[in-house]
């Protein structure tokens, strides 16, 4: 079990910045992935950043590769993503979000919400232009 929390949204003008921060309950250390998704009003939601425990592989959506980075913490408590030239589309609830697996993780980490079973609240992040 873990609770995660996240924190760091707001609203900002395109072009700008804001840093995520997911905090979990308890150390996370192995055969992890945790994931920042989105969603935006009327759409699914959808993986934007994950982050595994093998060698701490990322991924990212074509949308906000470049502009996004997805980080962990050396405790491994705390997940971040910097998100960097914000644009409209942006805009959305983030989500983090974890699974764990019986085994090492090999290769990337699902981008599929439905594969990840704790959530955080969330936090609204606004781009307006």
């Amino acid at each position: 079990q873990v609770q995660l929390v996240e924190s760091g949204g707001g609203s900002v003008q395109a072009g700008g910045s804001l840093k995520l921060s997911c905090a979990a309950s308890r150390y996370i250390t192995r055969n992890y992935c945790i994931g920042w998704f989105r969603q935006a009003p009327g759409k699914e939601r959808e993986g934007v950043a994950l982050i595994s425990s093998n060698v701490g592989r990322t991924d990212y959506a074509d949308s906000v590769k470049g502009r996004f980075t997805i980080s962990r913490d050396s405790a491994k408590t705390t997940f971040d993503v910097q998100m960097n030239s914000l644009e409209d589309e942006d805009t959305g609830t983030y989500y983090c979000a974890a699974v764990f697996f019986l085994r090492t993780v090999v290769g990337g980490c699902p981008f599929a919400h439905s594969s990840y079973g704790y959530w955080g609240q969330g936090t609204q992040v606004t781009v307006s232009s």
